[in-house]
């Protein structure tokens, strides 16, 4: 009995991770496994034991009882770029009649089970069968938080079947896994989808769905470029040179979608996941006209409280009062809408 239920814990897990990903060496794959830009050291088994065991969690809420806003627009047309977050990463965009949904996760647990796990603490601010038809899905890389299976598997039943952006080695894991209709992207790929062209673009993050599989598929950035102005969406990232070599290839977003949650400890969590503070610097780097921040309050992933990083944002926002992007604090389901710069 003992021997068979180990043989299926191992074979569940064997089952959830990803293989590596087989192609030409790049700056950032070595043959075996993708690596971030610069010299950023991996995480250690004994810096997880570490954490785990001097972990001092903030307060959060147990359960914000928030219903979902109300129902998008099927489409936007007017120039005006149209951003509502749904929760944690999961933003839809909506510009030049594109709907874009990032990291779509709508599953009560970020976790490889649907009954334990991470839970999370609202509702998603958009209600399903309130969602808008959706154009394009991206994808930025395969922890739970944000490459949610039985999301995806309901959005390629839709029936307008949108396309689904991922990073190199991805659309193999999905394909085994009911996920259709996914590609593949390296950093800065691009394509077209009705006029908006999408970019995949590095950022500072890594990847993996179990213990033996950390680097084996690539996580990326996107940025949507259209008519109306161009939307910079960070998914995951701690800080890095990346935003300066974005705004130089891509472009000054009129929009930028960034993390500032799951920060603490600092020193575990520096290289993976910004502080607001330098999620302020990252938006100067990429020169952004409006900042709005994502990637908190619904999961308890650090040792961060739920109240805590829009209190040190707004704090690091008064040290650098010289800077000028306009911050915009998003509500679940709420949307934000920017106008066309004036000629």
């Amino acid at each position: 009995m003992v021997v068979a239920l180990v043989g299926a814990v191992l074979l569940f897990f064997q089952q959830m991770t990803a293989k590596p990903w087989t192609g030409p060496v790049s700056d950032h794959f070595d043959g075996r496994r993708f690596s971030n830009l610069g010299n950023v050291p991996d995480k250690t088994g004994r810096d997880v034991l570490k954490w785990q065991l001097t972990s001092k969690k903030r307060p959060w809420t147990r359960w914000i009882d928030e219903a979902p806003g109300p129902r998008p627009a099927e489409h936007v047309n007017d120039g005006t770029i149209r951003v509502t977050w749904v929760n944690h990463a999961t933003v839809l965009i909506q510009m030049d009649g594109v709907n874009i949904l990032t990291d779509p996760t709508f599953s009560r647990f970020a976790s490889p089970v649907s009954w334990a796990g991470p839970a999370r603490h609202r509702v998603p601010g958009i209600a399903w069968d309130d969602l808008p038809p959706i154009d394009v899905v991206v994808v930025s890389h395969n922890h739970y938080d944000h490459m949610d299976l039985p999301t995806l598997r309901r959005l390629a039943a839709r029936p307008e079947k949108p396309p689904m952006l991922v990073g190199l080695g991805n659309t193999t894991y999905l394909a085994a896994r009911g996920v259709t209709g996914t590609r593949d992207m390296d950093w800065w790929d691009s394509t077209s989808i009705s006029g908006v062209t999408v970019h995949a673009v590095p950022v500072q993050h890594w990847s993996a769905r179990g213990q033996t599989d950390v680097r084996h598929t690539l996580w990326a950035g996107f940025v949507f470029t259209g008519p109306s102005g161009r939307v910079y969406f960070g998914g995951d990232t701690g800080y890095g040179q990346h935003f300066s070599l974005v705004r130089a290839r891509v472009g000054t977003p009129d929009v930028a979608l960034l993390p500032i949650g799951a920060y603490m400890p600092v020193w575990f969590m520096k290289e993976n996941h910004m502080t607001p503070a330098e999620a302020v610097q990252a938006s100067i780097d990429l020169g952004a006209r409006v900042a709005i921040p994502i990637h908190f309050g619904t999961w308890q992933l650090g040792d961060d409280g739920d109240n805590e990083p829009l209190q040190d944002l707004e704090t690091a926002l008064a040290a650098n009062s010289a800077q000028r992007t306009v911050w915009r604090v998003a509500k679940h389901g709420a949307p934000e809408e920017v106008k066309p710069q004036p000629d």
